[in-house]
């Protein structure tokens, strides 16, 4: 049985789950509620508080769905309940970040800037601190929605290897190669 799959998901208060009879599970909470239909073989089933997700077979595609469901639906639980955050910083001479509303209007060493459209599922918000490198937080109840987001900004400037210079994640480290040496 599956390590993940088998463990229970606790319900925080103010969090109630739904199951229709198409398999299609909705999480409601404080912060939204999401949807996600799910495959017809793996059963879900809400008693004392916690979710259980059960498995019809030992097959192999049985046991991946059973931890991955488990795992969705558990980051739907956490999103409705509490949120996720990502923050992203800008490391590189003139870079800059900016946004009014939902466009994000980033500056990263190209000829022109770069507008790049926030879902609307997602709060953007930009910090530029004097003597600091700037930087950009992304909330939202859908961690799947904001990791892709967060990787597509970060994929417009990825951190090279030889001066660091680029868009990362705030606490990612990245490794620097030597270049090459000055003489023979």
């Amino acid at each position: 049985m599956s390590r993940i799959g088998r463990s229970p998901i606790k319900l925080a208060s103010g969090v109630t789950v739904t199951v229709s009879p198409a398999n299609e599970i909705t999480v409601k909470g404080p912060k939204g509620e999401l949807k996600k239909e799910m495959d017809r073989d793996i059963k879900l089933e809400v008693k004392d508080g916690e979710i259980l997700i059960s498995r019809p077979t030992d097959q192999i595609r049985h046991r991946a769905l059973h931890g991955l469901y488990r795992a969705l639906v558990a980051n739907m639980v956490t999103g409705v309940s509490e949120g996720f955050k990502k923050q992203l910083e800008l490391v590189g001479v003139g870079y800059k970040a900016a946004n009014q509303g939902q466009l994000l209007d980033l500056s990263l060493g190209y000829s022109h800037n770069i507008i790049f459209e926030i879902p609307s599922e997602l709060k953007v918000s930009t910090l530029t601190e004097k003597g600091q490198n700037p930087k950009i937080m992304l909330e939202g109840i859908d961690n799947q929605l904001l990791g892709q987001v967060a990787a597509k900004i970060r994929s417009l400037r990825k951190p090279e290897p030889y001066k660091g210079k680029g868009v990362r994640y705030a606490g990612e480290v990245v490794r620097k190669k030597a270049g090459k040496s000055a003489g023979k």
